[in-house]
């Protein structure tokens, strides 16, 4: 578990091959909220990775990833749609119609924020056939731009734990801060 008010600083992992300009050096900073307890990263591509307590009655836990893929990863707006394509509407409305999304400045970054519920029927592993079935879901990410490339932040889980977390999801993205 995270001590109150820790302050954990991102290495990031230098990937190689990408064809763009070598971005600038540093890292984004963050305080977690001490309630999230942090377990190791899946693969390299992830920076932090937070389990979120489910809300009381729901039977499985949020979580709260972030990733950094260097500076080849896609349009800002390409992400958020992704994200959105994630979220399934019950009653085959479209999911875009119906994201929240939002622009916010953080400590001198720019943020790009979107918040859908739904069925969350995202990929299971990068590239797989397989797909989750989540229904009741809701999804808030965001895009966080840096002067090393853009970060994600993305939290899922059931609708009623992310809603219970929403303060200490909007406290985290305030916290951000870059590091040269």
């Amino acid at each position: 578990m995270i001590a109150p008010a820790s302050v954990l600083l991102m290495t990031l992992i230098t990937t190689t091959g990408i064809q763009n300009a070598s971005p600038a050096s540093g890292s984004l900073a963050y305080t977690a909220p001490s309630v999230w307890q942090t377990r190791p990263a899946a693969s390299s591509m992830r920076v932090a990775e937070f389990v979120v307590p489910r809300a009381a009655g729901d039977t499985e836990d949020g979580e709260l990833i972030v990733y950094y893929f260097g500076t080849g990863a896609g349009t800002i707006d390409a992400n958020i749609d992704r994200w959105i394509s994630q979220m399934q509407q019950p009653d085959g409305s479209s999911t875009k119609d119906k994201a929240r999304r939002s622009t916010r400045t953080v400590n001198g970054l720019h943020l790009t924020a979107v918040d859908a519920d739904g069925t969350y029927v995202a990929e299971m592993r990068p590239g797989a056939a397989e797909h989750y079935n989540k229904a009741g879901f809701r999804l808030r990410a965001a895009v966080v731009e840096t002067p090393r490339g853009p970060y994600y932040v993305k939290m899922t889980g059931p609708a009623k734990t992310v809603g219970a977390a929403d303060a200490a999801y909007t406290a985290f993205l305030g916290s951000l801060r870059y590091v040269p």
